[in-house]
């Protein structure tokens, strides 16, 4: 087993004795536990979780599905990229969402901006999903459809071969498609990327780098 358990752990003794959890000799990537706690993954505002070690290729066709819960206007949701210029990326940018594709030729953007700036960070679950069909981009929230023009019709594939990154990335990255730098601060769950017939649930206690995310823990209201 190379991955932590996501659970709360508590009153633990050995030999009879109490541990003290409140002052250990030290501590990496442990969070409270919460009285009320939902399903879900916690970012905490100061890192990211990186997923397919190996590079994840876009290609022509992608469909990312994801809920999202914070009260941030500000977040990266997810970027995919290069070390050329094609890439994709998610993220809230003044309480907007916007999902951006480059291809190799420019990069497009759908932006979904709601009625109120604090609309979609009001703490409550918001559905997401991001289509890119060739050279086609559509963002779909909570029901509402926006789709974008494109004018590079001919270029197609977006090829990719970096981890996917979520919530943020590290200073040394090069993300093409995110313009903004703010980590995610806040809840996602239900992280599952389409290619065609394949559907695949991104699960971050399998994650191969988490910082200040603590999987399949999120507090039931923001502290």
């Amino acid at each position: 087993v190379t991955h932590s358990i996501p659970a709360c752990i508590g009153s633990m003794t050995i030999n009879s004795k109490q541990l003290d959890n409140e002052s250990p000799v030290s501590i990496f990537a442990v969070n409270k536990c919460y009285v009320t706690v939902q399903d879900g993954t916690f970012f905490d505002g100061s890192g990211f979780a990186v997923l397919v070690r190996d590079g994840y290729k876009v290609r022509s066709d992608v469909n990312i599905t994801l809920e999202f819960r914070t009260t941030a206007v500000h977040g990266i949701l997810l970027g995919v990229s290069s070390a050329k210029v094609d890439a994709i990326g998610l993220e809230i940018v003044n309480g907007k969402v916007l999902f951006h594709v480059n291809n190799g030729a420019g990069r497009i953007t759908a932006s979904y901006e709601p009625r109120g700036t604090n609309s979609l960070c009001d703490g409550k679950w918001h559905k997401l999903q991001a289509n890119k069909s060739k050279h086609r981009i559509s963002l779909i929230i909570d029901g509402n459809l926006v789709q974008t023009d494109n004018p590079y019709t001919q270029s197609t594939s977006a090829d990719t071969n970096n981890p996917i990154y979520v919530g943020g990335y590290p200073a040394d990255v090069k993300q093409n498609c995110l313009t903004s730098k703010s980590s995610f601060r806040g809840c996602l769950r239900n992280l599952v990327l389409t290619k065609g017939q394949q559907a695949e649930l991104f699960d971050f206690s399998r994650a191969f780098d988490l910082r200040g995310v603590f999987p399949h823990s999120c507090p039931g209201a923001e502290h």
